[in-house]
C-alpha cells in the first residue's frame, strides 16, 4: 500500500503541490520508487515540519533514523528521506535483520530550532504508524532526542541506558566500518589490517572519532578534516600523530591508501572520484555514490569501493538489538560479521564481474525479493 498523507495538525510541508508531484513521479514511474509509504508531517504549534519514508517493510517493520537538517528547499528533503529510506532496507537486509527500511527527515537548524515540544509532536507521528516504523538517531539527533521521542511511542531505539536503550549508536557503527575496512584491506593487499596503511578520514564527528581510535590502534596512519574545527582538535589534541588537512577536496588528493567518507551524501562525485590517490574507499557516510556510474568509474580506476550501507550498518544492528533487551556483546557479535558479508560481497563482484556496489544491490534485492529470515540467510560462513 503507498500512502502519500498528511496528518495532525498538517496541511503539508511548504510548497506542497511541487514537493508532492515529485514524491508521486518518484513512487510510481521512478525506477528507484517503490516506497510503500511516505508521511508529510506538519506541527504548527511546534514548528515540525518532517518527513517520514517507508521503503519496505518486506522482512519486518522499517527501522531507520531520524535526521535533522536544514534542507535548502522541502524538496531535497523529500528526495534525501526517500533515498535514505531505500538505503535502509538494502542495508538492514544484508546486515541480517528481520526489519524493513524507512527514514525520517526533520527539516530545520537543529541548532535553533529543536526543542522538546517539537520531539514530542515529531514521536506523535511515529506512534501514528502503529510499528510500521522504528526509528532512532541519525545527523542532527541524538540519544537525549530519542528518549524525549519514546515518551509518546514504543516504537524508538537508541535511547539513553538509564531509559532501557543501548545508547550511542556511533560506536558500533565505526566497530562494523572498520571490519569493512579490514575485510577490504584482505582483498586489496592480502591481509585483513590497516597497520602500516595511511588513511584519510573526512569527517570526525560521532562516527569518525570512534573509527579513528580503531585504525590508530591497528597500527594506521591517520589524516583527518571537518568542517568543524572543534572536531579536528579534539582527535589531534588527544593523538598529535594524527594530521589534519583544511578540507575533503585537500584530502582526496593527499597520498593515501584507504579514503574514508564519514560526514554527509554524495561524497564520490565525478571530480572526487578523478582525484582520488586512495586505491580503497570505505567509509561511514550513507548514500556515498553521488549519481549511478559512480561505482563503475570507481572500479576502473581499480579503485576498491566497499559498499556504505553494507559497512556502516553496526548502529542499525545495535539499536535493532535494543528492541529484544539490549546486551553490547551480542550486539558486537553481529557487527563482526560485517567482515565476512563484506568479503562475500568483493567475491560475487569478482564472480559476476560487476562492481561491488551491484553485488551488493543484487545480495540485497534477492534476500528482499525471497522475504528469508534472517535464521535462513545468515550463515557462519557468511550471507547465504
Amino acid at each position: 500500500m503507498t500512502d502519500v498523507r498528511q496528518t495532525d495538525h498538517s496541511s503539508s510541508v511548504e510548497s506542497t503541490g511541487s514537493t508532492a508531484s515529485t514524491v508521486l513521479a518518484r513512487l510510481f514511474r521512478s525506477e528507484q520508487g517503490g516506497h510503500e509509504q511516505v508521511v508529510l508531517c506538519q506541527d504548527r504549534a511546534s514548528g515540525l515540519k518532517a518527513v517520514i519514508a517507508l521503503h519496505s517493510t518486506a522482512l519486518g517493520p522499517a527501522l531507520g533514523g531520524t535526521r535533522f537538517h536544514a534542507y535548502a528547499s522541502d524538496e531535497e528533503a523529500v528526495e534525501d528521506a526517500l533515498n535514505l529510506a531505500r538505503g535502509m532496507s538494502y542495508k538492514n537486509a544484508l546486515a541480517g535483520l528481520d526489519h524493513g527500511g524507512g527514514k525520517a527527515v526533520v527539516i530545520g537548524d537543529p541548532d535553533t530550532l529543536k526543542t522538546e515540544e517539537l520531539l514530542l509532536a515529531y514521536g506523535r507521528f511515529v506512534a501514528s504508524l502503529g510499528g510500521r516504523y522504528v526509528t532512532a538517531c541519525d545527523v542532527g539527533t541524538y540519544v537525549a532526542d530519542m528518549d524525549v521521542v519514546a515518551r509518546e511511542n514504543r516504537w524508538t531505539t537508541g535511547r539513553s541506558p538509564e531509559n532501557g536503550g543501548a545508547g550511542d549508536s556511533s560506536v558500533l557503527t565505526a566497530f562494523g566500518v572498520f571490519q569493512g575496512m579490514r575485510a577490504a584491506a584482505r582483498t586489496q593487499w592480502g591481509e585483513p589490517t590497516l597497520r602500516g596503511c595511511r588513511v584519510g578520514v573526512a569527517g570526525v564527528g560521532k562516527v569518525g572519532h570512534h573509527l579513528v581510535e580503531h585504525l590508530l590502534e591497528d597500527g594506521a596512519e591517520v589524516v583527518i578534516t571537518d568542517v568543524r574545527a572543534d572536531a579536528v582538535d579534539r582527535i589531534t589534541a588527544r593523538h598529535p600523530r594524527v594530521t589534519s588537512v583544511s578540507d575533503a577536496q585537500v584530502l582526496v588528493r593527499t597520498p593515501l591508501d584507504v579514503y574514508a567518507p564519514c560526514a554527509l551524501g554524495g561524497a564520490l562525485d565525478d571530480a572526487t572520484v578523478a582525484a582520488l590517490t586512495a586505491t580503497v574507499v570505505c567509509g561511514a557516510a550513507n548514500n556515498q555514490l553521488a549519481h549511478p556510474g559512480v561505482e563503475k568509474d570507481l572500479a576502473d580506476r581499480g579503485i576498491l569501493y566497499a559498499p556504505d550501507y553494507v559497512v556502516n550498518a553496526g548502529g542499525v544492528i545495535q539499536v535493532a538489538d535494543e528492541l529484544h533487551g539490549f546486551d553490547f556483546d551480542r550486539a558486537k557479535t553481529k557487527a563482526t560479521k560485517i567482515y565476512d558479508t563484506t568479503l562475500a560481497i568483493f567475491d560475487r563482484a569478482r564472480t559476476d564481474g560487476v562492481p561491488p556496489a551491484v553485488a551488493a544491490d543484487r545480495l540485497a534485492e534477492q534476500r528482499i525479493a525471497d522475504r528469508t529470515p534472517a535464521s535462513e540467510w545468515l550463515r557462519p560462513e557468511g550471507p547465504a
